[in-house]
Order: C-alpha cells, then sequence, then structure tokens
C-alpha cells in the first residue's frame, strides 16, 4: 500500500482521521515543531498555513525544506486571500503551490487525489545509509555491510525512525508518539522490549551496538 504522511499546522474542519483509498493510505499529523516529526512513511505532503500565531508559513516553508527528513516533501500554502505578492514570497521560500482558504478535511484530500499518481512517491526517501548500516525503507529491510538483519516491524520501526535522528536522546513516551501508536496505551516499559530484540538482531549480525541508554532520560542512535 502506498502512503503519504500529511502535515498540518492547524486543526482543520474534518478531523485528522486517516483516509484510505484503494491502495492508498494517507496519514495526518498536526505539525506542531519540526523537532517533534513523527515516524513519516511513504512521501510527505505538507499544508503550511501562511499566517500562524507564533511565527510564519514563510519560516516553516524554510524549514521544512532544510530538514532532511521533509526535505523532498511537497509544501501547499494555505492563503488567507489569492494575493500575487504572498503568493510569490511563498514559492521562492519553497513551496510547490498554493490553496486558498478557509481549508477544511475535503479540500486538502481533493488537491492530493487530484495530484497525478506518479507524484505520491517522488519525494519518498528510499533508504538511509549510515556507516556499515542500510535501512531501506521501500524493502523493509535492513543490512549490515550488506548482510540481512531480521527483525519484526516494530524493531525495523523503530531503526528507521532513530536513523533518521541520529545523535538524539529520545524518552520512552517521545518514541511511542513517533511510532505512531493508536489505541490503547502501549506501556512505557515496551519500548525497552523492542530496544533489546533490536540490539540483539544488530550484535548477531556483528554490529557494533549504536543505541546507547541515557540514564533517566531515554536512547539515543550513535552514528555508526
Amino acid at each position: 500500500m502506498r502512503k503519504i504522511g500529511i502535515l498540518v499546522t492547524s486543526e482543520i474542519e474534518g478531523g485528522l482521521a486517516p483516509f484510505e483509498h484503494d491502495d492508498l493510505q494517507l496519514v495526518f499529523h498536526r505539525l506542531n515543531r519540526l523537532s517533534e516529526l513523527p515516524l513519516l512513511e511513504g512521501s510527505t505532503w505538507a499544508f503550511v498555513d501562511w499566517v500562524l500565531p507564533e511565527t510564519s508559513g514563510l519560516e516553516i516553508c524554510r524549514q521544512i525544506r532544510c530538514a532532511p527528513q521533509t526535505s523532498h516533501a511537497h509544501i501547499t500554502v494555505i492563503l488567507d486571500e489569492d494575493d500575487n505578492e504572498i503568493r510569490r514570497r511563498a514559492l521562492r521560500a519553497g513551496a510547490d503551490d498554493y490553496l486558498v482558504g478557509p481549508a477544511n478535511r475535503n479540500k486538502l484530500l481533493d488537491r492530493i487525489m487530484s495530484v497525478s499518481s506518479n507524484v505520491y512517491d517522488a519525494g519518498a526517501i528510499r533508504s538511509i545509509t549510515l556507516g556499515g548500516l542500510t535501512v531501506d525503507f521501500a524493502a523493509f529491510r535492513c543490512t549490515w555491510q550488506g548482510v540481512p538483519i531480521p527483525m519484526m516491524p516494530n524493531e525495523f520501526r523503530l531503526m528507521r525512525f532513530f536513523a533518521e535522528h541520529p545523535g538524539r536522546v529520545f524518552t520512552r513516551t517521545q518514541l511511542i508518539a513517533a511510532l505512531g501508536k493508536q489505541g490503547p496505551p502501549v506501556d512505557e516499559r515496551t519500548v525497552d522490549v523492542w530496544v533489546g530484540r533490536l540490539r540483539r538482531a544488530l550484535r548477531a549480525v556483528g554490529a557494533e551496538d549504536p543505541l546507547r541508554t541515557v540514564r533517566s532520560l531515554g536512547y539515543v542512535f550513535d552514528r555508526p
């Protein structure tokens, strides 16, 4: 199933529940700070309000383009009115197109669904290589110096998230939120189980353990 992670900078009428159509799944995320992005699977589409209470759409566009995780995202700026000068400024800041508000769920979905299917995966990052470790998103596989690392889906998604954010300490709560766990609450100690399995999988193929426990805080992935 193809996936698009949709980032929105404000609450939208109609809510942020996932949407599925044929083989396409759209998952909405509220974008508060780029430093707190969840795991984004597939390509990414950001809907950025030009007017925001604490910053500007211009600055958010620039940040999205500079962040490795979102640099290839499709950016649609939401304008209060169709102003030529603002539209030009938005495009210069890195936006791909614009939408005149007010925006709601149906309007955003209509914009995405109207785009040719070959655009959906255009911005998707396929893999990350850090030293001898390669995390292949498309194949849902990790390898160490070319050797496949057997791991369960939760461990793979955790490995991918760490690989996307090397050198940053994450609490157990942040990791649960980043992996998008919904439904019944997940015990924070479950993260310890995931990390333990991930460490064993890495050691089994001869990789050094890049996951470091930070006492009283959480875990950090040290770049190999």
